[in-house]
């Protein structure tokens, strides 16, 4: 007897999927336990399992194209079982999918002729020009010689695929024409990916339903630079300051347990366990990959997972138990320039904070002049949880053990 396969939910927050490859196609047979798909959820692509033996009969969701949980993704059965009944009784069909391809708009009926040529300058690059390729499309075009700057991409947001590099024919390849021509206004409009509509939901609700208030405070690092320095002559990997961040926070939140909490609505969750969760920036938005347990590792322990994070992150190959359960989140956009900033607070915490770059600056010490390497940070706070007196004085601690980073290790 046929089965029907349905868009699986792979994670607590997905509402839809797309499907970024097959890994079979109509006719073939199937084992319970063959990858059948790879499913793009918000957060990660993942390898979705057969869970019947037969013959795969239909298609419902084609690559590239994305669908609600519980579409009809593929039916299994015998091979002359009849499809179309099948589907008319679970009244399914392809009409559920959507099409993340892009569109390309124009406000004048000249450059609207010309959607395709445009679209492939733009659609595959992101604002800063970055082009949007996935890591084994990059590799193969570079065995093949192919310039990426030639390539319309097919997947998620305009993203080059394998695909898009393996069926390339310089022939075929439209014309780049140059955008902003003088007297013609145009413009690019792309689907929202997944992960992008997750973001966007989740910190709408954190931002309007949570009272936040925000507590600033500035950190001199000068100690905290010579103490990495001396750390990274003897660690088996290199720490970061971030890292050391993540570790001060989690003594921090072992002194302060008011702060590593969870409004739950008729109650407060107070977490014994300390899991920090470390916001990484992606091609399409935001992870935020967690270190469990962050207060009983060392640096170098922190340091190894947050890179090893950071690398499935990149490669959309997070899987649930990476993202989930953080009990306090850490933004850090240092590296990036930015001195100061705030932050939203990442369901279901109830505080996160944003990290600063550190810069050098005068500051009074013992009533002289002297240079400083201060880092501003800012915990952002849900009043219904925490107050600032709490707050207050979870950033002294903090404090302390930063500019003072021997006793991190006591």
């Amino acid at each position: 007897m046929a089965e029907i396969v349905k868009m699986p939910k792979l994670s607590d927050t997905m509402k839809e999927g797309v499907v970024a490859k097959w890994h079979k196609k109509v006719g073939d047979k199937v084992k319970s336990g063959e990858i059948l798909a790879e499913i793009e959820t918000d957060k990660a692509t993942m390898d979705f399992e057969s869970f019947y033996d037969g013959v795969l009969l239909y298609i419902g969701i084609e690559e590239g194209k994305g669908a609600p949980i519980d579409a009809v993704l593929a039916v299994i059965g015998n091979k002359d079982e009849n499809v179309e009944a099948i589907l008319q009784q679970q009244g399914a069909g392809k009409e559920t999918q959507s099409t993340p391809q892009e569109e390309h708009k124009t406000a004048t009926p000249e450059s609207a002729s010309k959607p395709d040529s445009v679209s492939s300058a733009t659609a595959n690059k992101t604002e800063s020009g970055r082009i949007k390729v996935s890591p084994l499309a990059r590799k193969i075009a570079k065995e093949k010689g192919i310039d990426l700057n030639a390539l319309q991409g097919s997947g998620d947001e305009g993203r080059i695929i394998k695909r898009d590099v393996e069926n390339y024919s310089p022939s075929a390849s439209p014309n780049v024409v140059q955008m902003g021509i003088a007297g013609k206004e145009s413009y690019n409009e792309v689907p929202v990916s997944q992960m992008r509509k997750t973001i966007a939901r989740r910190l709408a609700e954190s931002k309007f339903s949570a009272p936040h208030f925000y507590l600033k405070i500035d950190v001199d690092m000068t100690q905290a630079m010579e103490a990495r320095k001396s750390i990274n002559n003897v660690s088996p990997v290199k720490v970061s300051f971030n890292d050391m961040v993540v570790k001060a926070v989690s003594i921090a939140l072992r002194s302060n347990p008011k702060i590593n909490s969870s409004w739950l609505g008729e109650k407060i969750r107070y977490n014994q366990h300390i899991n920090i969760g470390v916001a990484m920036a992606v091609e399409d938005g935001l992870l935020v990959p967690v270190v469990r347990f962050a207060d009983m590792k060392s640096l170098s322990q922190i340091a190894s997972e947050v890179k090893e994070l950071g690398v499935k992150a990149k490669d959309k190959k997070l899987q649930p138990t990476d993202w989930e359960g953080n009990t306090f989140t850490i933004s850090n956009l240092g590296m990036f320039g930015i001195d100061e900033f705030t932050a939203i607070i990442n369901p279901p915490d109830a505080c996160i904070l944003a990290v600063g770059g550190i810069k050098e600056t005068a500051v009074v010490k013992n009533g002289q002049l002297a240079v400083g390497n201060i880092m501003k940070l800012t915990l952002s706070c849900d009043h219904r949880v925490v107050d600032g007196a709490t707050g207050a004085a979870f950033l002294q601690t903090l404090k302390g053990l930063l500019e003072n980073p021997v006793t991190m290790l006591v």
